[in-house]
């Protein structure tokens, strides 16, 4: 049996703001300010789970978990990626990979990349090398790079 092979890609972005926890790929990382959402506005979970979706042909995050809707204000965005890929797998697709961006001119991200994986690796069933997480800046151009926003970008290759 040949293998089907499907590909999406996802985005996002959130201002930052005081007075919320800063939370990107699960895991909170100390900084003075947070990313600002109806959910706990993890950028790099959402990106994840757009990416998915759209590899499935399945309608985007905001459809699924809309922020009119007060069931998801405050939502851990882990506990909406499993029930994302929980829909994944219902459709009879696994995940081959993901390689992802978080763009943030601050905080640094390096040291927390590792714990990210761990955290992806353990809820989606795949191996550490199956998972790519880059930190990138904007060189101080735009708002993220001027310090009020941070951005992920996420692609995912699925398989039947």
């Amino acid at each position: 049996m040949i293998n089907r092979f499907k590909i999406g890609i996802g985005y996002d972005i959130h201002r930052l703001e005081e007075n919320r926890d800063l939370i990107i790929g699960g895991v909170k990382i100390p900084y003075e300010k947070g990313l600002l959402g109806h959910s706990d506005a993890d950028v790099l979970i959402h990106a994840i789970i757009d990416a998915l979706l759209g590899a499935a042909g399945m309608p985007d995050i905001g459809t699924i978990f809309p922020d009119t809707d007060e069931k998801f204000k405050d939502a851990n965005s882990i506990e909406l990626l499993k029930n994302v890929y929980s829909k994944i797998k219902d459709k009879g697709y696994k995940i081959n990979n993901i390689d992802s961006n978080i763009i943030a001119q601050a905080p640094k991200m390096m040291k927390y990349i590792p714990i990210m994986k761990d955290v992806l690796a353990n809820i989606l069933e795949l191996e550490l090398e199956d998972i790519s997480i880059k930190a990138k800046t904007k060189e101080h151009l735009d708002s993220v790079g001027e310090l009020k926003a941070i951005e992920a970008q996420a692609v995912v290759m699925l398989y039947q």
